[in-house]
């Protein structure tokens, strides 16, 4: 593990109920972060979706995927204290259904940077099965 929750919150501004990455476990070049979402019967969004059979909301993971890639993003020195906005999602499929008891293994890979605006791939898993995957767009406001 690279960072856990408390080092997170020293590079987003993200906090509860609404920091949706546990850990960061590897980054790799630069380009390519993994992170971990243990997911929790006790969170907020199960009061409501839906409260017979717990299901998490699609758009929680791609906010996950998001707050990762902006971890990633934002541990770089030239953004540091800065704050990465999601921009746009492209092409995101949604595989399996997510439910409490599971982690989620939250893969991102920043693929193209150009002032300011970052694109990456996404990808969310429990275990070897996608959750969901697609196209992620950042903007690193200054």
């Amino acid at each position: 593990m690279i960072y856990n929750s408390n080092d997170i919150q020293k590079i987003i501004p993200h906090r509860y109920p609404f920091l949706l990455v546990d850990t960061i476990e590897e980054i790799t070049d630069d380009t390519v972060i993994i992170g971990k979402k243990c997911v929790s019967a006790n969170e907020m969004q199960f009061m409501g979706h839906f409260p017979e059979k717990h299901v998490m909301p699609g758009v929680l993971m791609i906010e996950a995927l998001a707050q990762t890639g902006a971890v990633l993003l934002l541990s770089k020195e030239e953004n540091k204290g800065k704050i990465a906005v999601l921009a746009g999602v492209n092409k995101i499929r949604f595989k399996r259904q997510v439910i409490p008891g599971d982690t989620l293994t939250l893969k991102v890979e920043l693929t193209k940077m150009k002032a300011g605006i970052g694109f990456a791939n996404a990808t969310a898993l429990v275990g070897d099965e996608i959750a969901v995957k697609g196209e992620i767009m950042f903007a690193v406001e200054k």
